[in-house]
């Protein structure tokens, strides 16, 4: 009898152990989901969860934040705003708490757009910037985040002369993409701890050997018959030891080596483009910063370059909630919204 009892008990265990096995299977799923896209009572007034689907099937989650003023009358300007690496568009440690730009939206009038990586597509939630398959038009990352800026001008009515991108890390390489390969999409393009297009084929080791001229051209050349000038933000922090001020030093030579050739596609400094620098003093527990323009002789500010000694790799904004924010820095949010405004009509 003590024999045949001993039975039961050892075919259980296989649905046992199977059953445990299955519950945190479960489990992982749904805290995947969360982090991702958040619970529901994370969305407020005026927000709303789309997917974009692609030509060839791939599908694209972001939200939506329609301000008060939406009323289907005026079209309202866009802000796409992309998230870095650990982050979110609009789940846990999200993009939308980072920057704070619904309420800037609420009060300016403007629609937000956050998309989220899909899942699965990189191992801590970056997008691929580096990846030179997400570096061309009409692939990867850059169509379907163009998808999302056009599927939001349909199903919003807004105005599609003023799209406007901003990112952070990985987000700010797939903004400066976006700007390169869609540049009849986005009128200007805010990059806020984030480095020059094909910045993959820089060694860190040795920069030099790729100087910012090339990876210039490589980016001029992408855009091909649509070559344009595109305005950049660029935010840069002096203790960032993610991506270091080189990085960002390197944009600046970049986007001016693009525009120059974008002008008459010769590397002949043919717009003479001039420096402006205002410094701010700290003010209280706020940094202070340098802000520099970058004009034509005729006035046209095609660069900014905002430079904070003291901030590391954070988006800075008051309020701004999340592991990757920095209260005390340049307010980037407004600062990028600042920019948009002055560059609405091309």
């Amino acid at each position: 009898m003590a024999a045949n009892s001993d039975r039961p008990r050892r075919r259980r265990w296989p649905w046992v152990l199977g059953g445990t096995a299955a519950f945190f299977a479960t489990a992982a799923v749904v805290l995947a989901l969360v982090f991702q896209f958040g619970l529901p009572w994370w969305s407020g007034d005026g927000d709303h969860n789309h997917v974009y689907v692609s030509p060839d099937g791939a599908r694209q989650h972001y939200q939506v934040h329609v301000p008060p003023q939406h009323d289907g009358s005026t079209p309202l300007p866009v802000m796409m705003a992309i998230h870095g690496c650990g982050m979110t568009g609009f789940g846990w440690n999200s993009m939308k708490a980072s920057t704070q730009f619904n309420a800037l939206a609420d009060r300016e009038g403007f629609i937000v757009v956050y998309p989220t990586q899909r899942p699965f597509e990189n191992s801590v939630n970056c997008w691929n910037s580096a990846d030179a398959r997400n570096q061309i038009r009409d692939a990867g990352e850059p169509a379907l985040l163009a998808g999302v800026a056009r599927e939001v001008v349909a199903t919003y009515g807004a105005d599609p002369d003023r799209i406007h991108v901003s990112g952070a890390s990985s987000g700010a390489g797939t903004a400066v993409i976006l700007g390169v390969t869609y540049p009849e999409v986005f009128a200007t393009v805010t990059s806020v701890a984030g480095g020059e297009y094909a910045l993959d084929r820089v060694d860190p080791d040795d920069p030099d050997a790729v100087p910012p001229t090339i990876t210039g051209r490589l980016a001029w050349e992408q855009m091909g018959e649509r070559a344009q000038s595109v305005p950049l933000l660029i935010v840069q922090g002096g203790r960032d030891d993610v991506v270091p001020s080189i990085v960002g030093e390197r944009l600046v030579e970049h986007w001016i080596a693009l525009h120059d050739l974008v002008d008459d596609g010769l590397p002949n400094d043919s717009l003479e483009i001039v420096a402006e620098t205002v410094t701010h003093p700290p003010a209280g527990e706020r940094y202070g910063y340098e802000r520099t323009r970058f004009r034509t002789p005729e006035g046209d500010a095609l660069i900014e370059y905002v430079f904070a000694d003291e901030l590391a790799h954070a988006w800075s904004t008051p309020g701004s909630e999340g592991i990757f924010t920095d209260p005390a820095g340049p307010d980037a949010t407004r600062l990028a919204w600042s920019f948009a405004e002055r560059h609405d009509n091309r």
